[in-house]
């Protein structure tokens, strides 16, 4: 039996998680349900090499009086009493969920949605705005798409959760893929929309991309409801007012249209007689244009004027348009946090209104993804590289274009027989923004085995946890404080940080978006693994989002590759693997069974052709070196690492053997390669999966173990695959790195060049000291995460705690606080190497020679 507990808050819907294993305990094929005999529908998401089940989905459906938590038990799982239904008819789909219908035919999304006999709304549909030049241009021109569904396909079809995928483009462009989710008994359609960008940056602009539905209005309008949600309480109106007014139409006829209920009788004449004489008010827009407002207004109709209404700092993006007799609630995640964003309602006074959530605004300028600079003249690859000595800027031509970049959001669509209240209009902003999740405890999960090496916290260390919620605190004030919010922007953080002007280089080359260098990422899931914190994760969850789908190239040239860190999330011309690698998407993909998730896992099946596509060292060969299929240049640090994710992330979830035996294949070849990990890259045959195994140089890189590889090296050796040497070959590298260059000398005939970054290689120290109790290695590991020996994060390790504290500052343009000894990159290593350090070696910390640190008001 194993028990899971809500995230957050027990939620009132539906929710799918996922649940690990420890290997061997759960055979194939394993049937789940829930003690209580609640429904579920379970699915294997991922399996050991044993070919037991590493990883399960389940999902449940939504619950008046949701349980605190559920004990998962194998056995037969309880049905729903009414299980969600699909019905493929061919030329078009039908959902059936409870009372609500949902029909599915394309051109649209979907086609209709009732309740019972009675139609709430139809024609759901993506629409977009195009343009061919920047607002700034007075010729500019606006072209509105309704966007076509090719394909639909059913994913999932009950009993408890039904999932459909449907695929299409925006007219000529911008190809999307939408997925809905039904849960048995639930009145609304949970809604994944992921578009890629594929248009020519210099003449097609983005001016409005939104999800339009109309919605069926029957009743008198001033029994017609508009409710639009703001910071802690909603916009709530009638089409036809009747509080107010001149004339009173009795309390019970105004109480019962501010609660949204039918008004049975309007008891004053005067009133009753004057209807056709109050205004209808037909449109209202809600539009965030920032972090830190949105703007209210409604009209009559298009012909006149706006009327403003009290404007707000962040709305939630939550809306209703409806009546007495039904309606529809509509809403976007994240609404003012990846602004410009806008809710939109038309035509509320006719029979048929229209509510549009945008996920680009078109009040604000359009959308304008060209390269933020002019390449300076920076033509050669050598005047590039004097250009990165400068600014951190890898640039090269051409290499600056968004094409292929893309980007998710989750919207919700729910069905109502009537004006819901305000408190269950409340309930629903509040699952919108943090939808409801179950997950095992940090003890189980380390229990069962997976990613690697972590530990829990333990009060031996708590000033190094100190420190942890330091860090991971102070980017949740940096995001909040610098506002890293926005349609492209949000999940991600910078770099580096600029002492003299107060504030991160936001436009300094490579110095800018972080986009995963140095595995923020990584160090973000470790956190939430150990910890379980809902605010470590919801951090995590956004990251995911954002660098699997804006910092990666899904279509086109690059179609694989990540963009190094740079002012613009695509700009830099270091197109490579250690951005896109599956190793930062699966935490992600295992806790939620999240399917776009997976979709950006499987466009990795074959991540070593994208070797054909660029030559990661191009800039800096000293050889002639064209991509040759049959000796392909791949670093063993970096890139394999990437590759190793990818294989393994591809043979536990599908057993793909053609990626099991890449995977094993290369790890046996690095294991007989005659300095192994040390010789630095190695050429990939793609018509083998394998490695030439004849090098014979030493090559190091500072990069090599920064981006996952410990991580990936430290699951595969858990794994026991029976790859002799392997191990060995790993170990080496851990343990020679950071001995005394005569020592390297001893071992491998020459001291190793390009040793840096020294604290986050501590981890690698300590991990071979752990395999092979090497104390003074471990006592190495500490000194070197403690002392400053490098470019390190720990520079005042053994000075005061002040040091590790922000400092308010004003004057600027904004007041905020700031830790300038804090970078991105040592932020990250410094958390990975502290968590496994405490891990693998804690013992050693307090051993002669390994200085501790102390909290100044800590007792000696």
């Amino acid at each position: 039996m194993t028990t899971v507990h809500w995230l957050e808050t027990p939620a009132r819907q539906g929710v799918t998680w996922g649940v690990p294993w420890p290997r061997g305990t759960v055979a194939g094929g394993t049937q789940f349900g829930l003690a209580d005999g609640t429904p579920v529908q379970s699915w294997t998401t991922a399996t050991w090499p044993d070919g037991s089940i590493k990883w399960s989905a389940h999902a449940i459906g939504p619950a008046e009086h949701p349980a605190s938590s559920y004990d998962i038990v194998i056995g037969e799982p309880a049905v729903p009493d009414d299980p969600v239904h699909v019905e493929d008819m061919g030329a078009e789909i039908r959902v059936t969920s409870g009372a609500v219908t949902w029909v599915l035919r394309a051109p649209m999304l979907i086609a209709s949605i009732g309740i019972e006999d009675r139609e709430i709304a139809r024609d759901v549909r993506l629409v977009s705005l195009r343009q061919d030049a920047p607002d700034e241009d007075g010729s500019r021109y606006r072209h509105r798409t309704t966007a076509t569904v090719d394909t639909i396909t059913v994913e999932q079809s009950g009993p408890v959760r039904a999932v459909v995928k449907l695929d299409g483009k925006h007219g000529d462009w911008l190809p999307f893929s939408v997925r809905l989710y039904f849960y048995a008994g639930a009145t609304d359609v949970r809604i994944v929309h992921s578009f890629i960008w594929d248009g020519d940056p210099d003449r097609d602009f983005l001016a409005g991309l939104g999800l339009s539905t109309d919605v069926v209005m029957r009743d008198q309008p001033h029994d017609r409801h508009v409710r639009l949600a703001g910071p802690t309480g909603f916009l709530a109106e009638a089409v036809r007012g009747l509080t107010g007014l001149r004339r009173d139409p009795g309390e019970q006829a105004r109480r019962e249209q501010v609660a949204g209920r039918p008004i049975e009788e309007i008891t004053n004449p005067e009133v009753f007689g004057r209807l056709h004489l109050i205004p209808q008010w037909n449109d209202y827009t809600l539009d965030q244009s920032s972090a830190d407002g949105f703007t209210l207004r409604k009209r009559t109709g298009s012909e006149h004027a706006w009327v403003t209404i009290p404007a707000g700092t962040r709305a939630p993006g939550y809306g209703y348009v409806g009546g007495a007799s039904g309606g529809l609630g509509f809403g976007l995640r994240d609404f003012w946090r990846l602004h410009p964003t806008r809710l939109d309602i038309r035509n509320a006074a006719t029979d048929l209104a229209t509510a549009t959530v945008w996920m680009w605004s078109p009040s604000a300028p359009a959308m304008d993804v060209r390269f933020w600079h002019d390449g300076m003249d920076q033509d050669s690859h050598a005047e590039q590289l004097e250009g990165l000595e400068i600014t951190y800027e890898d640039y090269e031509p051409g290499f600056g274009n968004a094409h292929g970049v893309a980007r998710t959001h989750e919207l919700t669509l729910r069905v109502h027989d009537s004006t819901p209240t305000t408190d269950e209009l409340a309930q629903h902003t509040a699952l919108l923004d943090s939808p409801g999740l179950l997950t095992v405890s940090p003890s189980r999960m380390l229990e069962a085995g997976v990613f690697g090496t972590w530990s829990l916290p333990t009060a031996d260390h708590q000033d190094l946890e100190a420190r942890l919620n330091f860090l991971f605190q102070y980017y949740v004030g940096q995001r909040e404080q610098r506002r890293w919010y926005g349609f492209w922007d949000y999940g991600d953080v910078m770099h580096t940080y600029d002492r003299d002007r107060h504030t991160w280089r936001y436009d300094v080359g490579g110095y800018a978006w972080d986009n995963s260098e140095l595995s923020p990422d990584l160090w973000l899931w470790y956190q939430y693994l150990r910890t379980g914190r809902a605010d470590v994760f919801r951090f995590a969850e956004a990251m995911t989002r954002h660098t699997g789908e804006v910092d990666v190239h899904h279509l086109g040239r690059w179609k694989g590759l990540g963009s190094r860190h740079n002012v613009q999330h695509w700009g830099c011309s270091c197109k490579q693997l250690r951005i896109s690698s599956a190793i930062y998407r699966r935490f992600y993909y295992y806790l939620t069974a999240d399917e776009r998730t997976g979709d950006l896992l499987d466009e990795l099946a074959t991540a070593e052709e994208t070797f054909l596509a660029v030559d990661p060292l191009r800039k800096v060969r000293t050889d002639v070196y064209t991509p040759d299929p049959h000796a392909l240049s791949v670093g063993l640090g970096v890139d394999w690492g990437a590759l190793a994710a990818s294989w393994l992330t591809r043979w536990e979830r599908y057993g793909d053997e053609r990626a099991r035996s890449r995977l094993l294949g290369t790890m046996a070849d690095i294991a007989v390669l005659r300095y192994g990990f040390l010789t630095g890259n190695a050429a990939l045959d793609l018509s083998t999966g394998r490695f030439d195994t004849s090098r014979r140089n030493i090559s190091v890189s500072h990069l090599s173990a920064v981006f996952g590889l410990p991580e990936v090296c430290a699951e595969l050796i858990d794994l026991d695959l029976d790859v002799p040497g392997f191990e060995k070959a790993w170990l080496d590298y851990c343990r020679l790195y950071l001995l005394p260059p005569e020592q390297q000398a001893a071992e491998v005939g020459e001291a190793l060049q390009g040793i840096s970054l020294v604290q986050a290689h501590s981890r690698l120290a300590a991990y071979a000291a752990a395999r092979t109790g090497d104390v003074e290695l471990a006592r190495l590991a500490w000194r070197t995460f403690f002392v400053d020996e490098g470019d390190q994060l720990n520079r005042n390790a053994l000075q005061r705690e002040a040091e590790w504290r922000t400092t308010p500052v004003t004057g600027g343009l904004m007041p905020v606080d700031e830790a300038p000894f804090v970078s991105t990159n040592d932020a990250s290593q410094y958390a990975l190497a502290a968590i496994q350090n405490l891990t693998l070696i804690p013992e050693h910390r307090h051993d002669k020679g390994g200085p501790v640190w102390r909290s100044p008001d800590a007792q000696s």
